[in-house]
C-alpha cells in the first residue's frame, strides 16, 4: 500500500503524519486490499472562522476509487471524521463483493 499525506497551505508535521498513520491502520485491519492511498490535509482561506481545517482522502482499491472529505475547526476532528466516512464506505464495498462472489450449488440427485 502507498500512503502519501500531503499539506495545502499547511506543513505537515511528524505528529499529524503518525496521527493519520494510526488511525487510516483501522480502514486496513477492514479491508487490507488497498493499491494506494493519497491524503490531503489543508487549510481554507475563508472569511468565516467555522470549518476551516479539511480533510481529503482518496483510496484506490482494485477496481474502485473512494474519496471522502471533511472540514471541522480542528485538524484532528476532520481527521477522525474523515476516517469514520472512509470506513463505513471499506465495509459497504466489501460486504457487496461478498454478495456477489459465486455461491457453490449443491447438486441434487435425480
Amino acid at each position: 500500500m502507498n500512503l502519501t499525506i500531503s499539506g495545502h497551505h499547511m506543513d505537515v508535521t511528524p505528529a499529524l503524519r503518525s496521527y493519520v498513520e494510526a488511525k487510516l491502520h483501522r480502514v486496513t485491519r477492514h479491508f487490507d486490499q488497498l493499491i494506494s492511498v493519497n491524503v490531503l490535509l489543508s487549510v481554507e482561506k475563508q472569511k468565516e472562522k467555522e470549518r476551516r481545517q479539511k480533510a481529503e482522502c482518496n483510496l484506490q482499491l482494485k477496481g474502485k476509487n473512494i474519496f471522502a472529505e471533511c472540514q471541522d475547526q480542528d485538524l484532528y476532528a476532520a481527521i477522525d471524521e474523515l476516517v469514520d466516512k472512509l470506513d463505513r464506505q471499506v465495509v459497504e464495498h466489501k460486504n457487496r463483493t461478498r454478495a456477489h462472489q459465486a455461491v457453490p450449488v449443491k447438486h441434487l440427485a435425480s
